[in-house]
């Protein structure tokens, strides 16, 4: 059997400069890895399935974890085929990224599994063939992503110095946002950032990386909000009555906020409740290299 974790990431910003031809928008967009994670392992068998924990996660093959396998078979028919079991930790429709994730270790699985690995560079190819965000999931990591999310390049070691390790609150209401959806939000504005703009914000970031990026800001956010406007309440109610910052990651729904290491994370629990149910879902995490 094989196994690998599938990590979480956070958009800590988000400009959106763009829509190319291709239908795709063009991003620059400062991204983090998590230590919240799904676990898929991988054993060898006579074909490929998909087995996971949640029974709301689609085991066929709209799964990207099956699509990114048939996507390795393609390029390598020799190679193991098995059962994945999917045992998973990060909710779905939250802009956490967790199904692009999920594909890239299926990804390394199979490689792993392999008697000549593709590597790396390779695997980000092909993970650009299953969907936007899995390159960057094959090492993920502080990372500056643009074009449609496959163009992936290492943060400077100061400013990822300044983010390896820091403590993170994600939360989540009980409903979640189709990322396409968000997208179209901004696309009827057209309120697209102007790139030379969203390159100097990030960059300035960089040089001095003591600050919050999430002040950068999240083009998808006013879309996301204005459609969900119980997101924005409950920001407003996590800010006047805890102090909290809580920024909007990827097309959400989760947000997420910087907090002390001394914070007691069940402090805000009765404001999310009031504003989202029982059901609003918190993960006490951190920034992982």
């Amino acid at each position: 059997m094989f196994v690998t974790d599938a990590p979480a990431k956070l958009n800590l910003s988000l400009a959106v400069i763009g829509r190319r031809a291709d239908g795709f928008h063009e991003l620059v967009s400062l991204v983090a890895g998590l230590a919240l994670a799904d676990r898929l392992s991988l054993t060898p068998g006579p074909a490929f399935a998909l087995t996971c924990d949640d029974p709301s996660v689609p085991a066929d093959g709209t799964n990207l974890v099956l699509r990114a396998a048939e996507a390795y078979a393609r390029l390598r028919p020799d190679c193991v085929r098995g059962s994945f079991h999917l045992a998973k930790r990060i909710p779905h429709g939250a802009g956490l990224g967790g199904g692009s994730s999920d594909a890239a270790a299926a990804l390394r699985l199979l490689d792993q599994a392999a008697p000549t690995p593709l590597g790396h560079d390779a695997l980000e190819r092909l993970a650009a063939e299953v969907g936007s965000d899995c390159p960057y999931f094959v090492r993920g990591g502080l990372k500056v992503m643009r074009g449609r999310g496959e163009a992936l390049a290492a943060l400077p070691l100061a400013a990822a110095a300044a983010l390896s390790g820091r403590r993170i609150l994600v939360i989540k209401p009980p409903f979640g946002v189709a990322t396409p959806d968000a997208y179209a939000g901004l696309a009827r504005t057209a309120r697209y950032q102007d790139a030379a703009a969203a390159e100097a914000n990030l960059a300035a970031w960089v040089a001095a990386p003591a600050g919050d990026p999430g002040e950068l800001g999240n083009d998808l956010a006013p879309a996301v909000f204005a459609k969900h406007l119980a997101l924005p309440t409950a920001l407003r109610w996590l800010r006047d009555r805890h102090g909290l910052d809580f920024r909007l990651t990827g097309s959400g729904s989760a947000c997420f906020a910087f907090v002390p290491a001394d914070f007691a994370p069940a402090t805000i629990m009765g404001t999310l409740r009031s504003a989202w149910g029982s059901d609003a879902w918190l993960a006490d995490t951190r920034i992982s290299v």
